[in-house]
């Protein structure tokens, strides 16, 4: 399965719980609302409420997933994750700004400015039932939410604990009131509005740091770069970066590898580095490897000519040597602030009168005036390499 149809999959599956959610907060809210005024529960009261705004914030999930499910366009090359992100964000301020308003109206009535609620035990059974059904919401969301690693759903999921939670305190207060303590169940909804916020805020500030791409934990870093330094033909990294998309973690790296290596097999080996990124770390959907034959950390741009200009002056220098025209390859290694040049010749131009080593004198010494020559090694070969030619043209 390729990474399109996961996604694809994986949000259908966050859109079945979030409807499963959205059902079962509509039941609660419409019940506990009815029974906080039979009962005469102001915390229960309250606990359905929050229960109407789940249902608000099923439907904002709802619609997010169905914007971040959308696969990867033009105007949206890396996908349509940061929908999720942002909705994430505005779930937590919301649940800070309902937090507080159940806070500021539970303190009024503690000071008197409002008539305490005496709640009975039909409050008592109602709360009971709210416990049951968000915490079985809370483990279905959960599981859904680490399978397909989506912050947003998690979120979700301990929005369910919290109100389960959050019952058991209604129940707590409740219970308090009917042994005699009235304030009990102002204060209940005082923590309850407390417990709320805490989980907005916190919500606020891991989708932000999201937002600015904050990188993952430094012990997931630490692993992602032991898998590329084991990867055969990497020898060092630097510059490995990481971010995070909703559920989803990106990564760009530069891996160092033999500087003499073809541009085909420092390809393959950092095909095989995003390979196994993408295979041994679930969240990792996205990396982009750029192939370095030294070290580039901290260097000066090398001002050297590009291949062109570099066979246009060799040509030059070497027009008047009798094998030039037998020339069947050029190599250049651009490495330390220098071109090293490999150029290969058959072995027929080798005679008595011209031995090799006078061929490579002559090359060498035609090269020396240029100060961007690093080196030139010669090699001579029986059967004709296939290769970049001397003269560097566009297929």
């Amino acid at each position: 399965m390729n990474v399109e149809d996961l996604r694809l999959q994986q949000n259908r599956a966050k859109q079945r719980v979030t409807l499963a959610g959205a059902l079962v907060n509509l039941l609660l809210a419409v019940g506990k609302v009815a029974a906080g005024f039979y009962g005469q529960s102001q915390a229960l009261i309250v606990d359905g409420i929050h229960s109407f705004s789940d249902l608000a914030t099923d439907a904002l999930v709802f619609v997010t997933f169905r914007f971040a499910g959308h696969a990867a366009d033009e105007t949206h090359p890396y996908g349509h994750g940061r929908f999720e992100t942002i909705a994430s964000v505005a779930l937590g301020l919301f649940l800070a700004l309902l937090a507080g308003g159940i806070v500021w109206d539970a303190a009024q009535r503690l000071q008197g400015e409002a008539p305490l609620w005496h709640p009975n035990r039909w409050a008592l059974y109602a709360a009971g039932v709210s416990i049951l059904a968000k915490e079985a919401m809370y483990r279905y969301t959960i599981h859904v939410a680490r399978k397909t690693r989506s912050r947003l759903l998690e979120a979700n999921a301990w929005h369910h604990r919290s109100d389960a939670v959050s019952s058991m305190v209604v129940v707590i207060g409740i219970v308090g009131v009917l042994y005699g303590y009235h304030f009990a169940d102002a204060v209940a909804a005082i923590v309850v509005g407390l417990m709320i916020a805490k989980i907005g805020l916190q919500l606020v500030i891991e989708s932000a740091q999201e937002l600015v791409d904050t990188a993952l934990p430094a012990r997931r870093v630490r692993e992602i770069e032991r898998a590329i330094l084991s990867t055969e033909g990497v020898h060092s990294l630097h510059s490995l970066r990481t971010r995070r998309m909703a559920g989803e973690a990106l990564v760009d790296v530069h891996i160092q590898v033999h500087p003499e290596i073809s541009v085909s097999e420092g390809h393959a080996i950092a095909d095989k580095v995003r390979d196994r990124l993408l295979q041994e770390f679930e969240e990792i959907t996205d990396v982009t490897v750029h192939i370095d034959a030294e070290r580039d950390v901290a260097q000066a741009p090398m001002k050297l000519p590009l291949r062109g200009e570099v066979i246009r002056r060799l040509r030059q220098a070497w027009g008047t040597l009798p094998f030039a025209g037998r020339i069947q390859r050029i190599n250049l290694h651009y490495l330390g602030g220098k071109i090293h040049v490999e150029v290969y010749l058959p072995l027929d131009v080798i005679s008595e009168a011209v031995p090799a080593e006078k061929i490579i004198r002559q090359l060498r010494q035609a090269a020396k005036p240029f100060n961007f020559i690093g080196s030139v090694q010669v090699y001579f070969t029986a059967d004709t390499p296939k290769g970049t030619e001397l003269v560097h043209e566009k297929p």
